[in-house]
């Protein structure tokens, strides 16, 4: 450009355009390092303190780049758009997604060399450990970006202000003010199963309650965790109206005008009422969608946040053990399922397994050079899991009690002594920074199900080693194809966009299985290339509950 300046061929008006053109190409270039010293700040600031929000991937602080970046002003003035908070979580599960692709492809490579070629091996194994080193600091680089956004109070406003109004309606729904005349639904709490699946019992028949306005009435006399009921554990569910007439009882499903329905385990109920899940109301969920990565673990959260309201004896129980036990944070949740579940409803894994992921998740809080404590909360119902533990990992310190893991074995695991093991155990697990588990256990979906009361969007906040997230009995959760995909075996599937798949599962390999409900096709298919679909329903708006 210079040079053209120079050259007597060119005429004043040429020239000064080609100024113009310069000095505008010079402050963009400033604009830039501007911008680019903005990115610094964000990629680097922050000290890690946890006392600001739970202990995550990075720090707090830094410097606001919304505006920088284009993407909304700084400092929490204003909300997110639905799309920029769907593309930032789709970001983030994506590098999961196509890690998980990469290194299980490695893998098998690795497998298939031959004892002779050592030097490949190793290969192999140096593209993994800098693949993986390459994840954590994108992951860690996309929380970083949640955090420094300027969204992030409007975040935490927003979770509180869904969840005290859905406690309101809880609240209200629970207590009318003529209970002799409310219409209500008997919930009786003595389901043959453990007490994680009561629970969700529980959570199922309150959200019939809600879906049809009726006010629950638990029935727990002679429950067989504690014979003497609920009450003397957890809080009533109301505080006005406890019974119900049985000799006005029907049993489901009844009609609109009848006083008092009955209802059945979820497994036995017929009609199937669209409002089961993995359904969220309708009136909720255009805030939902935008707040939260997996709004049905949110919705199930509020209910079971309204139900394990503890006694005071209860509460000063949990605080004594998580004192007795030294809990603090940072701290990773491992839930070991052994037992009654092995060999029936889930394979056996080894303790290896688990802390393969928790070493991931703290490597992944010491990308930017930070020293992080290693620290598990382990959680079994297998006592000798804890022991093995601690004598393979020395570098970690592993709180846990092995007598309550012995508790919770199948021949004492109906007595008070297991239900306090079992309340402190699913408590502490909600309350780490992050879970991993087996998602066929309930113990581990409802620790997660409560770990989602506690922070605006956990849903990120695991790592299952088998199921995806799922609740007994639910209706059909489906998928939404983005990206078309042609099958490339006998073992995928074809898929166009716009169509459902009906998820089985994640294999965790960069696959899922479902089923094309337009092909009837089963198969694989890459997990990348669908969204979950958030199911609606019309539930009751509550009109008399306003929003704050």
């Amino acid at each position: 450009m210079i040079e053209k300046l120079s050259s007597d061929q060119i005429d004043k008006q040429s020239a000064q355009r080609l100024i113009e053109k310069l000095e505008f190409n010079l402050q963009n270039s400033i604009n830039i390092q501007n911008q680019d010293a903005a990115l610094a700040d964000f990629m680097g600031a922050g000290d890690g303190d946890s006392g600001a929000e739970p202990y995550g991937m990075g720090g707090g602080g830094g410097m606001p780049v919304a505006n920088a970046l284009g993407y909304g002003a700084a400092g929490g003035a204003h909300e997110p758009s639905l799309e920029y908070e769907l593309l930032r979580r789709r970001v983030q599960s994506n590098v999961g997604e196509l890690w998980n692709y990469f290194s299980s492809e490695l893998g098998k490579l690795r497998k298939r060399v031959a004892p002779t070629q050592a030097e490949l091996a190793q290969d192999i194994n140096e593209v993994l450990q800098l693949g993986a080193e390459h994840k954590r600091s994108l992951l860690n680089d996309i929380d970083r970006l949640r955090q420094v956004d300027g969204y992030e109070a409007w975040r935490h406003r927003e979770a509180r202000d869904l969840s005290d109004l859905m406690q309101r309606r809880l609240h209200f729904l629970q207590n009318p003010k003529d209970c002799a005349n409310a219409r209500k639904l008997v919930c009786k709490l003595n389901k043959g199963c453990g007490y994680g699946c009561q629970l969700h019992h529980v959570v199922y028949c309150f959200i019939v309650a809600y879906a049809t306005e009726r006010t629950m009435i638990l029935k727990s006399r002679g429950w067989r965790y504690h014979k003497s009921g609920w009450e003397e554990v957890f809080q009533p569910v109301s505080e006005t109206c406890l019974e119900a007439d049985a000799a006005h009882a029907s049993n489901w499903p009844g009609r609109h005008d009848m006083p008092v329905l009955v209802l059945p385990i979820i497994d036995s109920l017929m009609p199937r009422p669209p409002y089961l899940p993995l359904a969220i109301p309708e009136d909720l969920s255009p805030r939902l969608k935008r707040l939260h990565g997996d709004p049905i673990v949110w919705w199930i959260g509020q209910f079971l946040k309204y139900l394990l309201r503890p006694q005071k004896g209860t509460l000063d129980f949990l605080e004594a053990g998580r004192a007795k036990l030294g809990f603090k944070r940072p701290i990773v949740g491992v839930h070991v399922r052994r037992t009654d579940k092995v060999g029936t409803e889930a394979a056996f894994h080894p303790i290896e397994e688990y802390m393969t992921h928790v070493e991931d998740y703290f490597l992944t809080l010491e990308i930017n050079g930070t020293t992080v404590p290693r620290r598990i909360f382990l959680a079994s119902d297998d006592a000798r899991a804890i022991e093995e533990a601690r004598n393979k990992y020395p570098q970690y310190e592993i709180i846990g009690d092995p007598e309550v893991a012995r508790m919770a074995a199948v021949s004492t695991r109906y007595t008070d002594t297991a239900l306090n093991g079992i309340i402190l155990d699913i408590h502490l697990l909600s309350l780490s920074d992050y879970l991993v588990c087996t998602f066929s256990s309930q113990v581990c979906r409802m620790a997660y199900e409560i770990m989602q009361t506690l922070y605006p969007d956990a849903a990120h906040r695991f790592k299952s080693l088998d199921d995806i997230y799922y609740y007994g009995g639910q209706n059909s959760h489906n998928r939404e194809v983005v990206i078309e995909h042609a099958a490339r075996n006998h073992e995928e599937i074809h898929m166009k966009a716009g169509d459902l798949v009906g998820v089985a599962g994640n294999h965790w390999d960069g696959y899922s299985k479902g089923k094309n409900t337009r092909t009837n096709q089963v198969g694989l298919f890459p997990s990348f290339k669908v969204v979950d679909k958030v199911e609606t329903v019309k539930l009751p708006l509550y009109e008399q509950v306003q929003p704050v």
